[in-house]
């Protein structure tokens, strides 16, 4: 049972140290909206996400005034859209539509579920549906996209590999007059979880129950903060410290999923511990991984630092709360982290020494801008290469990389807000255009044959 007295040490880290609720996330169940034409279709799932999600902004300000913790975002994530119009694929964007209407209409950040689960194969429904992501991100405002491409399980669907790399190059195209910020709401993943309340990758997992509430709680100023005032401490000590501080941000997390829970009517889904940076100083992962001791992040060492965050993150957060999911560890988006930001600006860290920290830590390659002119089958085989480390390793990874256009390595991005600005980064200049038309399926693992 939690008692409020077990935050009230937290003060000093909501006023100081950044400490926040990043995200509450309602998860809707569009499988009841599904109507005989596209237009009645979207009309439903409008209605139906307005009416489930009438009461979540008030109430996340409601406990965010009465609990004194910043609730920064309130977002929904629906059913994969690409299941909900499989009738009718090429009208898919009837319904992303709708849906954008639906969260400005209910004052909803972002919401997440234009999706397509691809993994093993991909049906010609999808094929159709996934033609239709760049013009509706292009469209809207607050809709976010995903597709899964790969699992430990079913291997890499190297032809949706393909696919994805042309949707991205397409999608910055259409969005070019905003430094391509659509391709900010679209992330490609391998093992996708189905109670991510973080953006641009939430979705409703078919496996979830009908309403659902998810928390995510982001406090990296607080990790910083706990280890500057251990500065002698070797890495056992300073990980154990990382561990305690972890389960009390998780602590204040569950206290507002099962209060927003229980007042929205709904269920409890998880609560989601990822250190999610911002571009405000002070609330940076990079810093965290200096201060404990590298010179600078993208130094060696960078991998070692971050997999010890990352494990400890979740530890603490396990023993916080009953229900910890999500993508909980540390996340490293490039233009959301000011840290990350000034290593770039300076050379310091690559897309080779990213790739490297993505075995380790929560997803992978995020919010990275490279040059305009990548072809699509770099951008593809930068996700294969994410892809096969997700597979290998049985976690998630992601990749969500911004070609902007006009822009070479060196220049700037501003995408504002929580999505902050990046330097864009280089990428290889070799070819990999024949590998990734090959297409076909990379097979799982061995490791995967598991019953």
């Amino acid at each position: 049972m939690i008692n409020q007295k077990s935050i009230i040490e937290t003060i000093d880290m909501i006023e100081k140290e950044h400490l926040d609720i990043r995200t509450v996330t309602m998860g809707i169940s569009l499988l009841p909206c599904i109507r005989e034409n596209a237009q009645k279709t979207a009309d439903a799932v409008f209605d139906r996400v307005c009416r489930a999600a009438e009461k979540l902004v008030p109430t996340a300000e409601a406990l965010s005034l009465e609990y004194g913790i910043p609730i920064v975002n309130k977002r929904v994530s629906v059913t994969p859209v690409s299941l909900i119009t499989a009738a009718f694929p090429s009208e898919s964007g009837l319904v992303g539509r709708a849906l954008d209407r639906a969260a400005k209409e209910l004052g909803i950040d972002f919401l997440g579920g234009y999706s397509a689960l691809v993994h093993k194969g991909t049906a010609a429904y999808e094929e159709t549906f996934l033609s239709t992501i760049p013009e509706v991100l292009a469209a809207t405002e607050r809709l976010c996209s995903s597709v899964n491409v790969g699992s430990s399980r079913s291997g890499i669907n190297m032809d949706a590999v393909r696919r994805v790399g042309e949707l991205v190059k397409e999608t910055a195209a259409l969005t070019a007059d905003r430094d391509a910020i659509g391709c900010a709401k679209f992330v490609a993943f391998c093992n996708a979880v189905e109670d991510n309340p973080f953006m641009a990758g939430a979705f409703h997992g078919v496996g979830e129950a009908d309403t659902v509430v998810n928390v995510g709680v982001s406090g990296p100023g607080v990790v910083w903060h706990a280890l500057k005032a251990v500065p002698g401490a070797d890495l056992t000590e300073a990980a154990e410290t990382v561990k305690k501080t972890a389960f009390k941000i998780t602590r204040a997390g569950q206290l507002i999923a099962r209060e927003a829970a229980k007042r929205l009517g709904v269920r409890f889904g998880i609560v989601d511990l990822s250190l999610a940076p911002t571009p405000a100083r002070g609330d940076s992962v990079a810093h965290i991984l200096e201060e404990l001791g590298l010179g600078v992040v993208g130094t060696h060492g960078t991998t070692a630092a971050l997999a010890m965050l990352n494990d400890a993150v979740k530890k603490g957060g396990v023993m916080a709360s009953s229900r910890v999911g999500g993508l909980s560890g540390a996340f490293i988006p490039v233009s959301e982290d000011i840290g990350m930001i000034e290593a770039a600006e300076r050379g310091e860290i690559g897309l080779d020494k990213l790739e490297a920290m993505t075995c380790v830590c929560s997803v992978g390659l995020d919010m990275i801008a490279i040059p305009g002119d990548t072809p699509a089958s770099t951008i593809s085989a930068i996700l294969a290469d994410e892809a096969a480390i997700g597979m290998v390793n049985n976690k998630t990874t992601a990749m969500r990389v911004i070609p902007a256009p006009g822009k070479k390595a060196g220049d700037t991005v501003n995408f504002g807000g929580l999505l902050g600005h990046a330097s864009v980064l280089p990428v290889h200049g070799g070819s990999a255009e024949k590998f990734i038309s090959r297409g076909g399926l990379i097979p799982a693992p061995i490791h995967s044959f598991r019953n």
